[in-house]
């Protein structure tokens, strides 16, 4: 009587555990509940924002949020109507603090990488704070945090 194994395929397919931070970018009209109505929007379909940023003009304003089910969230705001975009940004978890900012930024000068923008993040790991960062070229910002000792974390990180 033989036996046999299957053994499954050799994959070199990205989990959502190994794939990066997604930042969804969408725009909203200059309207009173307008981000709560985005936030309800997100939250009746099983989403959370775990940090966002605000920045308000005359008309509109642009929301930029990271969200435990980026692709889900894209899909829902533009079945909604919602105009939005999504981008890859690296989120490190700062080990000390507030007192590691300026280590973290002095990572990625001596990279000689560029800051588009910057927001803390509500969601924290192990009650350290997050720091959501667009870099020029997040793939050598990452590696520099890393390199110079801190966590960079996955879109599987902040989803669980």
């Amino acid at each position: 009587m033989s036996s046999s194994i299957e053994i499954p395929p050799l994959t070199l397919e990205i989990t959502q555990a190994q794939s990066p931070v997604r930042q969804i970018s969408v725009f909203l009209h200059n309207q009173v509940g307008a981000l709560l109505s985005l936030v309800k929007l997100l939250n009746d379909h099983e989403i959370e924002v775990l940090g966002f940023s605000v920045q308000d003009s005359v008309e509109l304003t642009l929301v930029r949020l990271v969200v435990t089910d980026p692709e889900g969230a894209h899909n829902t705001l533009t079945q909604h109507g919602h105009s939005c975009t999504s981008r890859t940004i690296v989120v490190v978890e700062l080990k000390e603090g507030v007192h590691d900012l300026g280590h973290a930024l002095a990572a990625l000068l001596g990279a000689e990488i560029n800051i588009h923008h910057t927001y803390p993040l509500l969601a924290r790991t192990h009650g350290k704070p997050l720091l959501a960062l667009y870099l020029d070229d997040p793939e050598v910002g990452a590696e520099s945090l890393n390199k110079s000792g801190f966590i960079v974390l996955s879109q599987g990180d902040l989803s669980r």
